[in-house]
């Protein structure tokens, strides 16, 4: 391919949340090891904004390529993408035409309940982004269907199972203390749907005297750097190697033939990562019988 510019566009919702910036980070290092420079843009929800970013600026500035980070775009931005003539890869859900990388969330949501159940927990509960305030590819309502599914599959009541909060340590601790303030109505164990939501009821719960995991268990999903300082039982998701996988799928593309009847065949698929269950000493069985 002639006319490289030896630069790559990516698009993000968020710099400051921990899985974008670690996505970010490995973009970025693995784009210099290959001669490529990277220009960011913060993606604002739909707006004026966001339409700019499409229309001119996008199109004005010369790419080799294009990275979209956890954004689910519009048929109309995929077009808009899609006419500039560069390999557009994304990070987080599928994309129509477009190769993407992510984890399943309804599976790994699963497992992180299956384990407390299997250590034989009967009142479980989730503590996850509210589904009315959701992120781009669903990833509150997935994980909340991948509680539900494992909960019914385990003959449990899903009834008053399931507390919203703020996708932080903060909103971890606010609804810890509001889920485990009644020891008459406390759940024995808790799927977090992120390691800073786990860590934030971990510290809601040492805070009210309860001890992990003699009296609660938790569970997370991430692999969040404080989650071994917290000795959290996690699902790992691995972002860093997200952004490396995603920049070796640009490459490949880029060498290419450019004409369209040789791009075409593999154009527009789904590379599903595993994610790992690491477990550690805040998941125990339950140390109280419950009713």
């Amino acid at each position: 391919m002639t006319g490289r510019t030896k630069n790559v566009g990516v698009i993000i919702p968020f710099i400051s949340r921990w899985f974008f910036s670690e996505v970010l980070e490995s973009l970025e290092q693995a784009l210099l090891a290959e001669g490529y420079d990277m220009t960011l843009y913060n993606l604002p929800a739909a707006s004026a904004e966001r339409d700019s970013v499409f229309e001119y600026f996008l199109a004005r500035k010369r790419f080799d390529g294009v990275i979209s980070v956890g954004v689910a775009l519009s048929e109309a931005e995929v077009d808009r993408l899609h006419r500039l003539g560069r390999p557009l890869i994304g990070i987080g859900g599928p994309i129509r035409d477009v190769h993407t990388i992510a984890i399943d969330d309804v599976a790994t949501a699963r497992l992180a309940t299956e384990h407390l159940l299997g250590l034989g927990h009967v009142d479980v509960v989730h503590v996850g982004g509210d589904p009315i305030d959701e992120m781009d590819f669903r990833v509150h309502s997935q994980r909340l269907s991948g509680f539900y599914s494992a909960m019914r599959d385990a003959g449990r009541s899903t009834d008053r199972c399931f507390y919203p909060c703020e996708f932080s340590m903060p909103g971890g601790y606010d609804v810890g203390l509001s889920v485990l303030g009644d020891p008459r109505t406390r759940p024995t164990a808790i799927f977090a749907a992120s390691d800073e939501i786990a860590i934030g009821v971990i510290v809601a719960a040492r805070e009210l005297g309860i001890q992990v995991p003699a009296e609660l268990s938790v569970i997370g999903i991430d692999g969040h750097p404080y989650a071994d300082m917290f000795r959290l039982t996690t699902l790992e998701q691995h972002p860093r190697r997200q952004g490396r996988l995603a920049v070796s799928a640009l490459l490949t593309e880029l060498a290419r033939p450019t004409d369209a009847d040789a791009r075409l065949e593999e154009d527009g698929y789904l590379t599903v990562l595993p994610t790992n269950l690491v477990i550690r000493s805040s998941t125990s069985g339950p140390h109280r019988p419950r009713s």
